[in-house]
Protein backbone atom coordinates (compact mmCIF):
# COMPACT_ATOMS: atom_id res chain seq x y z
CA UNK A 1 0.00 0.00 0.00
CA UNK A 2 1.12 3.55 -0.69
CA UNK A 3 1.31 5.99 2.20
CA UNK A 4 -1.76 7.76 0.79
CA UNK A 5 -3.76 4.53 0.88
CA UNK A 6 -2.64 3.84 4.46
CA UNK A 7 -3.72 7.33 5.50
CA UNK A 8 -7.07 7.02 3.72
CA UNK A 9 -7.74 3.76 5.57
CA UNK A 10 -6.91 5.40 8.91
CA UNK A 11 -9.14 8.41 8.28
CA UNK A 12 -12.08 6.25 7.28
CA UNK A 13 -11.61 4.03 10.32
CA UNK A 14 -11.52 7.06 12.63
CA UNK A 15 -14.65 8.58 11.09
CA UNK A 16 -16.47 5.24 11.38
CA UNK A 17 -15.95 5.38 15.16
CA UNK A 18 -18.12 8.49 15.38
CA UNK A 19 -21.69 7.29 16.00
CA UNK A 20 -23.88 8.14 13.02
CA UNK A 21 -26.31 10.08 15.22
CA UNK A 22 -23.45 12.41 16.23
CA UNK A 23 -22.25 13.16 12.71
CA UNK A 24 -23.04 16.74 11.72
CA UNK A 25 -24.51 17.25 8.22
CA UNK A 26 -22.26 19.46 6.11
CA UNK A 27 -24.96 22.11 5.76
CA UNK A 28 -25.08 22.46 9.56
CA UNK A 29 -21.35 22.97 9.98
CA UNK A 30 -20.09 26.56 10.10
CA UNK A 31 -18.71 27.78 6.76
CA UNK A 32 -14.95 27.93 6.36
CA UNK A 33 -15.20 31.73 6.26
CA UNK A 34 -16.46 31.72 9.86
CA UNK A 35 -13.29 32.24 11.87
CA UNK A 36 -14.46 31.52 15.41
CA UNK A 37 -16.29 28.32 16.31
CA UNK A 38 -15.75 28.65 20.04
CA UNK A 39 -19.47 29.20 20.73
CA UNK A 40 -20.81 26.90 18.02
CA UNK A 41 -21.61 23.98 20.32
CA UNK A 42 -23.65 26.08 22.76
CA UNK A 43 -25.55 27.72 19.89
CA UNK A 44 -26.13 24.61 17.79
CA UNK A 45 -28.64 22.62 19.89
CA UNK A 46 -26.59 19.50 19.17
CA UNK A 47 -26.16 18.69 22.87
CA UNK A 48 -28.90 18.12 25.42
CA UNK A 49 -29.30 20.49 28.36
CA UNK A 50 -27.82 17.83 30.62
CA UNK A 51 -24.79 17.34 28.34
CA UNK A 52 -24.21 21.09 28.27
CA UNK A 53 -24.45 21.28 32.07
CA UNK A 54 -22.02 18.39 32.58
CA UNK A 55 -19.42 19.69 30.15
CA UNK A 56 -19.46 23.16 31.72
CA UNK A 57 -18.31 21.93 35.15
CA UNK A 58 -14.85 22.24 36.66
CA UNK A 59 -13.21 18.91 37.42
CA UNK A 60 -13.58 19.16 41.18
CA UNK A 61 -17.27 20.06 40.71
CA UNK A 62 -17.75 17.18 38.29
CA UNK A 63 -16.09 14.63 40.58
CA UNK A 64 -18.12 15.97 43.49
CA UNK A 65 -21.40 15.43 41.66
CA UNK A 66 -20.33 11.90 40.68
CA UNK A 67 -19.33 11.16 44.29
CA UNK A 68 -22.69 12.44 45.55
CA UNK A 69 -24.60 10.31 43.06
CA UNK A 70 -26.05 13.29 41.18
CA UNK A 71 -24.40 12.06 37.98
CA UNK A 72 -23.24 8.60 37.05
CA UNK A 73 -19.92 7.97 35.36
CA UNK A 74 -21.87 6.75 32.34
CA UNK A 75 -23.80 10.03 32.03
CA UNK A 76 -20.58 12.03 32.23
CA UNK A 77 -18.73 9.79 29.79
CA UNK A 78 -21.59 9.93 27.28
CA UNK A 79 -21.67 13.73 27.44
CA UNK A 80 -17.95 14.14 26.80
CA UNK A 81 -17.84 11.51 24.06
CA UNK A 82 -20.60 13.42 22.26
CA UNK A 83 -18.99 16.82 22.72
CA UNK A 84 -15.56 15.53 21.65
CA UNK A 85 -16.98 14.31 18.34
CA UNK A 86 -18.44 17.76 17.65
CA UNK A 87 -15.10 19.38 18.50
CA UNK A 88 -13.33 17.03 16.10
CA UNK A 89 -15.73 17.84 13.28
CA UNK A 90 -15.06 21.54 13.85
CA UNK A 91 -11.26 21.64 14.24
CA UNK A 92 -9.91 18.15 13.44
CA UNK A 93 -8.33 17.37 16.82
CA UNK A 94 -8.65 13.61 17.47
CA UNK A 95 -6.36 10.74 16.47
CA UNK A 96 -7.95 7.88 18.42
CA UNK A 97 -11.50 7.21 19.62
CA UNK A 98 -12.38 4.47 22.13
CA UNK A 99 -15.94 5.30 23.17
CA UNK A 100 -17.05 1.68 23.59
CA UNK A 101 -14.19 0.89 25.94
CA UNK A 102 -14.75 4.16 27.79
CA UNK A 103 -18.45 3.46 28.33
CA UNK A 104 -17.62 -0.06 29.51
CA UNK A 105 -15.16 1.41 32.00
CA UNK A 106 -17.81 3.91 33.12
CA UNK A 107 -20.27 1.07 33.65
CA UNK A 108 -17.75 -0.77 35.84
CA UNK A 109 -17.16 2.38 37.90
CA UNK A 110 -20.90 2.86 38.38
CA UNK A 111 -21.24 -0.74 39.54
CA UNK A 112 -18.39 -0.23 42.00
CA UNK A 113 -20.04 2.92 43.35
CA UNK A 114 -23.41 1.20 43.73
CA UNK A 115 -21.84 -1.74 45.53
CA UNK A 116 -19.43 0.09 47.85
CA UNK A 117 -21.01 3.54 48.18
CA UNK A 118 -17.74 5.31 47.44
CA UNK A 119 -15.50 6.25 44.56
CA UNK A 120 -12.29 4.46 43.58
CA UNK A 121 -10.23 7.66 43.57
CA UNK A 122 -10.26 11.41 43.07
CA UNK A 123 -10.86 11.08 39.32
CA UNK A 124 -13.66 8.51 39.56
CA UNK A 125 -15.75 8.85 36.39
CA UNK A 126 -13.85 11.87 35.04
CA UNK A 127 -13.05 11.53 31.32
CA UNK A 128 -9.47 12.51 30.51
CA UNK A 129 -8.10 13.08 27.02
CA UNK A 130 -4.52 12.15 26.19
CA UNK A 131 -1.99 13.49 23.73
CA UNK A 132 -1.29 10.82 21.12
CA UNK A 133 2.10 10.04 22.71
CA UNK A 134 0.49 8.39 25.74
CA UNK A 135 -0.07 4.72 25.07
CA UNK A 136 -3.48 3.12 25.56
CA UNK A 137 -3.84 -0.63 25.22
CA UNK A 138 -5.55 -1.55 21.97
CA UNK A 139 -4.97 1.83 20.30
CA UNK A 140 -2.29 3.21 18.02
CA UNK A 141 0.24 5.89 18.94
CA UNK A 142 1.29 7.08 15.50
CA UNK A 143 2.51 10.49 16.82
CA UNK A 144 2.15 12.04 13.38
CA UNK A 145 4.14 9.42 11.41
CA UNK A 146 2.52 7.32 8.69
CA UNK A 147 5.01 4.49 9.28
CA UNK A 148 3.71 4.07 12.84
CA UNK A 149 0.14 3.39 11.70
CA UNK A 150 -1.06 -0.17 12.24
CA UNK A 151 1.14 -0.69 15.30
CA UNK A 152 -1.30 -1.27 18.14
CA UNK A 153 -0.06 -0.81 21.70
CA UNK A 154 -0.19 -3.92 23.84
CA UNK A 155 0.43 -2.07 27.09
CA UNK A 156 -0.06 1.41 28.48
CA UNK A 157 2.04 4.34 29.57
CA UNK A 158 2.54 4.41 33.31
CA UNK A 159 0.60 7.66 33.61
CA UNK A 160 -2.32 6.11 31.68
CA UNK A 161 -2.39 3.24 34.17
CA UNK A 162 -2.25 5.56 37.19
CA UNK A 163 -5.03 7.75 35.82
CA UNK A 164 -7.19 4.65 35.51
CA UNK A 165 -6.29 3.68 39.10
CA UNK A 166 -7.52 7.10 40.19
CA UNK A 167 -10.81 6.42 38.39
CA UNK A 168 -10.28 8.41 35.19
CA UNK A 169 -11.93 7.28 31.97
CA UNK A 170 -9.79 7.32 28.82
CA UNK A 171 -11.96 8.04 25.76
CA UNK A 172 -9.88 9.89 23.11
CA UNK A 173 -6.33 10.71 22.06
CA UNK A 174 -5.42 13.95 20.33
CA UNK A 175 -3.49 15.22 17.34
CA UNK A 176 0.20 16.18 17.19
CA UNK A 177 2.56 17.48 14.50
CA UNK A 178 4.81 15.18 12.52
CA UNK A 179 8.10 14.92 14.54
CA UNK A 180 6.44 16.44 17.68
CA UNK A 181 8.84 19.34 17.32
CA UNK A 182 6.72 22.32 16.27
CA UNK A 183 4.40 25.00 17.65
CA UNK A 184 1.85 23.94 15.05
CA UNK A 185 -0.25 20.78 14.81
CA UNK A 186 -0.29 19.26 11.33
CA UNK A 187 0.63 15.89 9.86
CA UNK A 188 -0.17 13.82 6.78
CA UNK A 189 -2.52 11.47 8.65
CA UNK A 190 -5.16 13.51 10.47
CA UNK A 191 -4.22 16.78 8.80
CA UNK A 192 -4.19 20.20 10.43
CA UNK A 193 -5.84 21.07 13.72
CA UNK A 194 -7.21 24.62 13.79
CA UNK A 195 -7.65 27.09 16.63
CA UNK A 196 -11.35 27.23 17.59
CA UNK A 197 -11.03 30.90 18.60
CA UNK A 198 -9.86 31.81 15.11
CA UNK A 199 -9.46 29.07 12.50
CA UNK A 200 -7.02 31.20 10.53
CA UNK A 201 -4.62 30.73 13.43
CA UNK A 202 -2.57 27.86 14.81
CA UNK A 203 -3.71 25.87 17.84
CA UNK A 204 -0.04 25.57 18.82
CA UNK A 205 1.93 22.41 19.31
CA UNK A 206 2.93 19.87 19.86
CA UNK A 207 0.00 19.20 22.24
CA UNK A 208 -2.20 21.21 19.86
CA UNK A 209 -4.98 18.69 19.45
CA UNK A 210 -5.30 18.59 23.22
CA UNK A 211 -5.53 22.38 23.42
CA UNK A 212 -8.16 22.63 20.67
CA UNK A 213 -10.31 19.87 22.21
CA UNK A 214 -10.16 21.47 25.65
CA UNK A 215 -10.93 24.93 24.26
CA UNK A 216 -14.23 23.54 22.94
CA UNK A 217 -14.88 21.78 26.27
CA UNK A 218 -14.66 18.42 24.55
CA UNK A 219 -12.57 17.36 27.54
CA UNK A 220 -12.61 18.44 31.19
CA UNK A 221 -8.91 17.71 31.65
CA UNK A 222 -6.14 16.70 29.29
CA UNK A 223 -2.55 15.48 29.38
CA UNK A 224 0.18 16.88 27.14
CA UNK A 225 3.96 16.57 26.99
CA UNK A 226 6.56 19.33 26.89
CA UNK A 227 10.23 19.45 25.87
CA UNK A 228 10.38 22.99 24.52
CA UNK A 229 6.94 24.51 25.14
CA UNK A 230 4.60 21.79 23.85
CA UNK A 231 2.15 22.08 26.74
CA UNK A 232 2.45 25.80 27.33
CA UNK A 233 2.23 27.02 23.73
CA UNK A 234 -1.10 25.33 22.86
CA UNK A 235 -2.50 26.19 26.29
CA UNK A 236 -1.64 29.84 25.70
CA UNK A 237 -3.11 29.76 22.18
CA UNK A 238 -6.34 28.15 23.46
CA UNK A 239 -7.08 30.28 26.56
CA UNK A 240 -6.22 27.42 28.94
CA UNK A 241 -4.33 26.82 32.16
CA UNK A 242 -1.50 24.29 32.20
CA UNK A 243 1.44 22.94 34.19
CA UNK A 244 4.82 21.84 32.88
CA UNK A 245 6.40 20.23 35.95
CA UNK A 246 10.06 19.58 36.59
CA UNK A 247 11.36 16.23 35.39
CA UNK A 248 10.43 13.44 37.79
CA UNK A 249 7.30 14.88 39.41
CA UNK A 250 5.01 12.95 37.04
CA UNK A 251 5.77 9.54 35.48
CA UNK A 252 6.96 9.52 31.87
CA UNK A 253 7.54 5.78 31.53
CA UNK A 254 6.44 4.08 28.29
CA UNK A 255 5.35 7.31 26.58
CA UNK A 256 6.05 7.09 22.85
CA UNK A 257 8.67 9.39 21.34
CA UNK A 258 10.59 9.76 18.10
CA UNK A 259 13.77 8.61 19.82
CA UNK A 260 14.01 6.87 23.17
CA UNK A 261 17.10 7.66 25.21
CA UNK A 262 17.53 11.26 24.09
CA UNK A 263 17.68 12.72 27.59
CA UNK A 264 19.94 15.79 27.49
CA UNK A 265 16.70 17.74 27.79
CA UNK A 266 14.01 15.66 29.49
CA UNK A 267 10.51 15.73 28.11
CA UNK A 268 7.80 15.84 30.78
CA UNK A 269 4.06 15.32 30.86
CA UNK A 270 1.58 17.63 32.53
CA UNK A 271 -2.07 18.67 32.74
CA UNK A 272 -4.00 21.17 30.63
CA UNK A 273 -7.25 22.48 32.08
CA UNK A 274 -9.94 25.15 32.25
CA UNK A 275 -8.84 26.61 35.58
CA UNK A 276 -5.90 26.59 37.98
CA UNK A 277 -7.75 24.57 40.62
CA UNK A 278 -8.12 21.69 38.15
CA UNK A 279 -4.33 21.58 37.73
CA UNK A 280 -4.06 21.23 41.50
CA UNK A 281 -6.70 18.48 41.52
CA UNK A 282 -4.86 16.56 38.80
CA UNK A 283 -1.55 16.69 40.65
CA UNK A 284 -3.18 15.56 43.90
CA UNK A 285 -4.94 12.68 42.12
CA UNK A 286 -1.83 11.38 40.35
CA UNK A 287 0.60 11.82 43.24
CA UNK A 288 -1.88 10.00 45.48
CA UNK A 289 -1.12 6.94 43.32
CA UNK A 290 2.59 7.11 44.30
CA UNK A 291 4.07 7.06 40.77
CA UNK A 292 7.62 6.52 42.12
CA UNK A 293 6.59 2.92 42.85
CA UNK A 294 5.93 2.34 39.13
CA UNK A 295 8.45 4.57 37.35
CA UNK A 296 12.06 4.53 38.62
CA UNK A 297 12.63 8.03 37.25
CA UNK A 298 9.75 9.48 39.28
CA UNK A 299 10.80 11.28 42.45
CA UNK A 300 9.39 10.07 45.77
CA UNK A 301 7.69 13.39 46.53
CA UNK A 302 4.03 13.32 47.62
CA UNK A 303 1.77 16.36 47.28
CA UNK A 304 2.90 19.10 49.68
CA UNK A 305 -0.21 20.98 50.78
CA UNK A 306 1.74 23.36 53.03
CA UNK A 307 3.85 24.61 50.11
CA UNK A 308 0.72 25.04 47.99
CA UNK A 309 -0.96 27.15 50.69
CA UNK A 310 2.21 29.21 51.12
CA UNK A 311 2.08 30.09 47.44
CA UNK A 312 -1.65 30.74 47.49
CA UNK A 313 -1.57 33.23 50.37
CA UNK A 314 0.34 36.37 51.28
CA UNK A 315 1.89 39.18 49.25
CA UNK A 316 4.66 38.14 46.87
CA UNK A 317 7.45 39.57 44.73
CA UNK A 318 7.09 38.72 41.04
CA UNK A 319 9.91 39.21 38.57
CA UNK A 320 9.05 39.96 34.94
CA UNK A 321 11.53 39.29 32.15
CA UNK A 322 12.62 42.66 30.78
CA UNK A 323 15.24 44.22 28.51
CA UNK A 324 15.90 47.96 28.09
CA UNK A 325 12.98 48.69 30.39
CA UNK A 326 10.49 46.79 28.20
CA UNK A 327 8.55 44.28 30.28
CA UNK A 328 8.28 40.94 28.48
CA UNK A 329 11.18 41.45 26.06
CA UNK A 330 14.00 38.87 26.19
CA UNK A 331 16.37 41.03 24.15
CA UNK A 332 16.13 38.80 21.08
CA UNK A 333 12.56 38.81 19.76
CA UNK A 334 10.18 41.68 20.52
CA UNK A 335 6.71 40.53 21.60
CA UNK A 336 3.74 41.51 19.47
CA UNK A 337 1.45 44.33 20.71
CA UNK A 338 -1.25 42.08 22.26
CA UNK A 339 1.41 40.31 24.34
CA UNK A 340 2.83 43.59 25.63
CA UNK A 341 -0.69 44.73 26.52
CA UNK A 342 -1.39 41.45 28.31
CA UNK A 343 1.81 41.79 30.33
CA UNK A 344 0.86 45.28 31.45
CA UNK A 345 -2.58 43.99 32.40
CA UNK A 346 -1.03 41.37 34.68
CA UNK A 347 1.41 43.89 36.21
CA UNK A 348 -1.42 46.29 36.96
CA UNK A 349 -3.57 43.55 38.51
CA UNK A 350 -0.75 42.26 40.73
CA UNK A 351 0.20 45.71 41.98
CA UNK A 352 -3.43 46.53 42.67
CA UNK A 353 -3.63 43.34 44.76
CA UNK A 354 -0.64 44.50 46.82
CA UNK A 355 2.09 42.39 45.25
CA UNK A 356 5.48 43.75 44.17
CA UNK A 357 6.50 43.49 40.51
CA UNK A 358 10.13 44.00 39.50
CA UNK A 359 12.12 43.75 36.28
CA UNK A 360 14.16 40.58 35.87
CA UNK A 361 17.09 40.54 33.47
CA UNK A 362 17.63 37.00 32.18
CA UNK A 363 21.18 35.69 32.41
CA UNK A 364 22.64 34.73 29.02
CA UNK A 365 19.17 34.12 27.63
CA UNK A 366 20.21 34.05 23.99
CA UNK A 367 23.10 31.73 24.81
CA UNK A 368 20.68 29.35 26.52
CA UNK A 369 18.20 29.46 23.63
CA UNK A 370 20.99 28.80 21.12
CA UNK A 371 22.38 25.99 23.28
CA UNK A 372 19.11 24.08 23.50
CA UNK A 373 18.61 24.38 19.74
CA UNK A 374 22.07 22.86 19.23
CA UNK A 375 21.16 20.01 21.57
CA UNK A 376 17.89 19.37 19.74
CA UNK A 377 19.64 19.33 16.36
CA UNK A 378 22.77 17.46 17.46
CA UNK A 379 21.76 14.34 15.50
CA UNK A 380 20.82 16.31 12.38
CA UNK A 381 17.19 15.18 12.87
CA UNK A 382 18.30 11.78 11.51
CA UNK A 383 15.74 9.64 13.43
CA UNK A 384 12.79 11.75 12.27
CA UNK A 385 14.10 11.72 8.69
CA UNK A 386 14.42 7.93 8.75
CA UNK A 387 10.91 7.44 10.10
CA UNK A 388 9.41 9.78 7.50
CA UNK A 389 11.39 8.24 4.63
CA UNK A 390 10.37 4.70 5.60
CA UNK A 391 6.74 5.34 4.59
CA UNK A 392 7.40 7.62 1.62
CA UNK A 393 5.29 10.41 3.10
CA UNK A 394 6.51 14.00 2.59
CA UNK A 395 7.69 16.22 5.45
CA UNK A 396 5.19 18.79 6.72
CA UNK A 397 5.86 22.44 5.77
CA UNK A 398 7.37 23.21 9.18
CA UNK A 399 9.97 20.43 8.78
CA UNK A 400 10.59 20.71 5.03
CA UNK A 401 13.68 22.93 5.19
CA UNK A 402 15.31 20.81 7.88
CA UNK A 403 14.41 17.62 6.01
CA UNK A 404 15.96 18.79 2.76
CA UNK A 405 19.10 20.22 4.34
CA UNK A 406 21.96 17.83 5.00
CA UNK A 407 22.58 18.89 8.60
CA UNK A 408 25.58 17.03 9.99
CA UNK A 409 25.26 15.54 13.47
CA UNK A 410 27.52 16.93 16.18
CA UNK A 411 30.35 14.72 17.42
CA UNK A 412 30.39 13.93 20.62
CA UNK A 413 11.21 32.84 44.41
CA UNK A 414 9.34 33.21 41.19
CA UNK A 415 9.43 35.00 37.93
CA UNK A 416 7.12 35.16 34.96
CA UNK A 417 7.65 35.62 31.28
CA UNK A 418 6.08 34.94 27.90
CA UNK A 419 5.32 31.65 26.24
CA UNK A 420 5.84 33.17 22.85
CA UNK A 421 6.43 36.64 21.40
CA UNK A 422 2.94 36.48 19.91
CA UNK A 423 -0.58 35.28 20.53
CA UNK A 424 -1.83 32.39 18.38
CA UNK A 425 0.02 32.71 15.07
CA UNK A 426 -0.95 32.14 11.46
CA UNK A 427 -0.61 28.55 10.30
CA UNK A 428 2.98 27.41 9.65
CA UNK A 429 4.28 30.74 10.99
CA UNK A 430 5.74 29.74 14.37
CA UNK A 431 9.37 30.94 14.43
CA UNK A 432 10.84 31.40 17.93
CA UNK A 433 10.86 29.05 20.93
CA UNK A 434 13.31 30.94 23.16
CA UNK A 435 10.66 32.08 25.63
CA UNK A 436 9.67 28.49 26.48
CA UNK A 437 12.52 26.09 25.72
CA UNK A 438 15.02 27.79 28.04
CA UNK A 439 12.72 26.77 30.90
CA UNK A 440 13.10 23.13 29.80
CA UNK A 441 16.89 23.53 29.69
CA UNK A 442 16.81 24.67 33.34
CA UNK A 443 14.18 22.07 34.33
CA UNK A 444 12.04 24.72 36.01
CA UNK A 445 8.30 24.16 36.42
CA UNK A 446 5.99 26.58 34.63
CA UNK A 447 2.27 27.24 34.42
CA UNK A 448 0.14 28.89 31.76
CA UNK A 449 -2.23 31.70 32.73
CA UNK A 450 -4.80 33.04 30.23
CA UNK A 451 -4.99 36.84 30.29
CA UNK A 452 -6.90 38.41 27.41
CA UNK A 453 -7.52 38.29 23.65
CA UNK A 454 -5.97 40.11 20.71
CA UNK A 455 -7.98 43.21 19.81
CA UNK A 456 -7.21 44.76 16.43
CA UNK A 457 -8.45 48.14 17.66
CA UNK A 458 -6.14 48.19 20.69
CA UNK A 459 -3.14 46.17 19.51
CA UNK A 460 -1.67 48.41 16.85
CA UNK A 461 1.71 47.51 15.37
CA UNK A 462 4.53 49.94 16.23
CA UNK A 463 5.77 50.96 12.80
CA UNK A 464 8.73 52.79 14.35
CA UNK A 465 10.18 49.69 16.03
CA UNK A 466 13.76 48.97 14.92
CA UNK A 467 14.23 45.21 14.87
CA UNK A 468 17.13 43.55 16.72
CA UNK A 469 17.96 40.94 14.06
CA UNK A 470 16.58 39.22 10.96
CA UNK A 471 14.44 36.75 12.93
CA UNK A 472 13.06 39.58 15.06
CA UNK A 473 12.18 41.48 11.87
CA UNK A 474 10.52 38.42 10.33
CA UNK A 475 8.54 37.70 13.50
CA UNK A 476 7.41 41.27 14.11
CA UNK A 477 6.43 41.90 10.50
CA UNK A 478 4.27 38.75 10.55
CA UNK A 479 1.87 40.43 13.00
CA UNK A 480 -1.37 41.39 11.25
CA UNK A 481 -4.00 42.84 13.63
CA UNK A 482 -6.88 41.85 11.34
CA UNK A 483 -5.83 38.20 11.14
CA UNK A 484 -4.70 37.86 14.77
CA UNK A 485 -7.90 39.47 16.08
CA UNK A 486 -9.57 37.28 18.74
CA UNK A 487 -6.54 35.08 19.41
CA UNK A 488 -5.97 34.25 23.10
CA UNK A 489 -3.10 35.90 24.99
CA UNK A 490 -1.41 34.18 27.94
CA UNK A 491 1.71 34.32 30.09
CA UNK A 492 3.77 31.63 31.76
CA UNK A 493 4.66 31.72 35.43
CA UNK A 494 8.00 30.07 36.21
CA UNK A 495 9.13 28.76 39.58
CA UNK A 496 12.07 26.99 41.16
CA UNK A 497 12.82 23.39 40.29
CA UNK A 498 10.44 20.85 41.88
CA UNK A 499 8.34 23.57 43.52
CA UNK A 500 5.12 22.76 41.65
CA UNK A 501 2.86 23.15 44.69
CA UNK A 502 4.13 26.64 45.51
CA UNK A 503 3.96 27.62 41.84
CA UNK A 504 0.35 26.45 41.54
CA UNK A 505 -0.53 28.51 44.60
CA UNK A 506 1.05 31.58 42.97
CA UNK A 507 -0.81 30.79 39.76
CA UNK A 508 -4.11 30.91 41.60
CA UNK A 509 -3.14 34.25 43.14
CA UNK A 510 -2.51 35.75 39.70
CA UNK A 511 -5.81 34.34 38.45
CA UNK A 512 -7.64 35.94 41.35
CA UNK A 513 -5.87 39.25 40.78
CA UNK A 514 -6.88 39.29 37.12
CA UNK A 515 -10.59 38.94 37.89
CA UNK A 516 -10.64 41.20 40.95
Amino acid sequence: MTWEEIVDKKRKALFALIPEKWRIPSDQLPPESERSVISFIEQSNLLTAEELAITALKVNELSGKIASGEYTATQVCQAYCHRATIAHQLVNCLTEICFDAALEQAKELDEYFQKHGRTVGLLHGVPISLKDQLRVKGLESCIGYVSFLGKVDGDESILTELLRKAGAIIYVKTNVPQTLRFGETVNNIIGRTSNPYNRLLSCGGSSGGEGALLALHGSPLGVGTDIGGSIRIPASFSNLWSLKPSHGRLPYGNIKTTLDGKESIASVCGPMAHCASDLVYFMQAVLQQEPWKYDPKSIDMPWRETRYLEGKTGKKVFGVIATDGIFGFDGTIMPHPPILRGIQQVITALRKAGHIVVQWQPYKHKYAADLIEKIFSADGAAPAKRIIASSGEPPIPNFKNTYELNIPPIDLESLWKLHTPHSAVKHDDYKYYGYTEVINLLDWPATTIPVTFTDKEKDIKNMQYKCMNDLDKETYEAYDPDIYDGGPVGIQLVGKRLQEEYLLGLTEQIGEALVA
